[in-house]
Parts: structure tokens; sequence; C-alpha cells
């Protein structure tokens, strides 16, 4: 029997920018992995997506920034869940955030 690979949620992703990953899909969800090294959203920029997301800030710092103006502080270990249709925004990350985000179809 071969043995399942390994691998680890902080392991450097590679690339100089935002990267993301899929981890693990199918069955009405998506699982993923972004490391942010210091990339906000542009300014403007919002996220409205169709299937709600629990996101999961394991490492570094951010700020996410909601239409009706309100800020979230997160820290590492934190955890929400966002649902449809709630457009936001990442106002600032450090250089260093590594994230789960499950896309599910609620």
């Amino acid at each position: 029997m071969k043995l399942p690979a390994v691998t680890n949620l902080f392991a450097d992703a590679g690339g100089a920018g935002e990267t993301f990953e899929t981890l693990l899909g199918g069955g009405g969800f998506d699982l993923e992995r972004i490391v942010s090294r210091g990339q906000a959203s542009p300014r403007g920029h919002w996220y409205d997506q169709e299937r709600p997301e629990w996101v999961a800030l394991l490492q570094g710092d951010a700020e996410l920034e909601f239409d009706g103006g309100e800020m979230l502080a997160l820290t590492a270990g934190d955890f929400l869940l966002i649902p449809a249709g709630c457009r936001n925004r990442v106002a600032s990350v450090s250089d260093d955030a590594v994230w789960l985000a499950l896309h599910h179809d609620g």
C-alpha cells in the first residue's frame, strides 16, 4: 500500500504574491489554503460570493471590512462564517498570514 502524502499548512507556497491552493473539493465544498504576503484587497474591490465561506486565520493578523463600513480585526486562531452575498474585503493583512477557507453550498 502506498502511504498518503504529508504536507504542511505552513510550508512555503512559493511565489512572491498571494497564493491560493485547493486542498480538497467535491460534494458541494472547496477547501483552500491562502498564503497572504501583505496583499490586501484593492481599494473599491469587494468579494460578493454566491456561497457561504468559513474562514480561519491560522497565522498572522488581518482586518476585514464589510460593505456597511464595519471592521473586524483577526488574529491567529480566529475564524468566522461569511454568509453568501455579504460584501467584504481584506482591508489589511500581515506578510505572514495563512488562511483556510471553506466554500460550501450552505
